[in-house]
């Protein structure tokens, strides 16, 4: 694959995900929620460019760089989304401010990490960065699966489960320290 058509489907997984972070989703654990990271990663790794021939060792580190970046993006983009339960049983998610922060930031980190390797003479293709976002997804997609199962009903049980945090007690008044 062309690095354009790399680009090309970068932007539009992102935007697309972006987009869809905002609007009320339903969530289906049981779904192949690791599907489309898969698909990522398998493009990303067949192509040649993932390592710069002549570094390889500082593009190897560069690359593990990224993926660690990848990494806390999606576990903080997975514990920033909100997740409840509806009546019906039916699980959704939401994306939250803090998920575009956690967003922005990753964006910025790679962006300043690209720009630290080509100072450093390193070229990497852009399957890196198709790699550090299927990682993002896949992380993400993952724990999202992972905290919806604990608000499901289990088989036979009466009643549904509340969202993550609802049956906390209030306290009536501050306490005094």
């Amino acid at each position: 694959m062309s690095g354009l058509v790399d680009v090309l489907a970068i932007v539009a997984v992102v935007v697309l995900v972006i987009a869809r972070q905002f609007r009320p989703r339903r969530l289906d654990a049981d779904r192949r929620w690791w599907v489309a990271p898969v698909v990522l990663i398998f493009l990303a790794v067949r192509e040649p460019g993932l390592l710069d021939p002549g570094h390889r060792t500082a593009s190897a580190l560069l690359l593990g760089v990224e993926l660690l970046i990848a990494l806390v993006t999606g576990l903080g983009w997975a514990w920033t989304t909100r997740i409840w339960a509806a009546p019906d049983g039916a699980v959704w998610s939401r994306g939250s401010r803090a998920g575009v922060g956690v967003w922005i930031t990753g964006i910025a980190l790679r962006a300043g990490l690209a720009g630290l390797g080509a100072a450093f003479g390193l070229h990497q293709d852009t399957s890196a960065l198709l790699l550090g976002l299927a990682l993002t997804l896949l992380v993400r997609s993952g724990i999202l699966a992972w905290r919806a199962q604990g608000l499901r009903p289990l088989p036979g049980q009466a009643g549904q489960r509340a969202a993550y945090g609802a049956d906390v007690p209030r306290p009536l008044s501050k306490e005094r320290v």
